[in-house]
């Protein structure tokens, strides 16, 4: 349980500060979105927003364990389609890492929340 905090925690941190940019309006993040990865500047801060919304669920996933399911869940939305888009754009398995990795580990918290004993 403690190890979910703390990787809830690690997650909130990351896609906090992969929302910034986007939040921002930042212009190299939009003509990435565009040229990159042919999609239109306008999902820039709606990818941003669900990144912080992820970001505050893990941030106070304490509170239960559905909060710390939701941001797993926008977190597979959200990281699912930006390794799809790296892949797609030709970056490999190097470019997505960081998505990958934030994945797994919102796998994991994911998991450890389910409850598997039989009543």
């Amino acid at each position: 349980m403690i190890l979910r905090y703390l990787t809830n925690l690690k997650l909130a941190k990351e896609l906090y500060g992969a929302s910034k940019p986007k939040l921002k309006g930042d212009q190299g993040m939009k003509d990435t979105f565009e040229n990159v990865f042919n999609m239109p500047s306008n999902s820039v801060p709606l990818a941003g927003a669900l990144e912080a919304l992820a970001a505050l669920f893990f941030t106070f996933s304490f509170a239960s364990k559905n909060l710390s399911r939701l941001g797993s869940i926008f977190t597979f939305g959200v990281l699912g389609m930006a390794a799809f888009k790296h892949f797609e754009a030709g970056h490999g398995k190097a470019g997505a890492k960081h998505a990958l990795d934030l994945l797994g580990l919102a796998a994991l918290s994911f998991l450890d929340t389910l409850d598997c004993k039989k009543k």
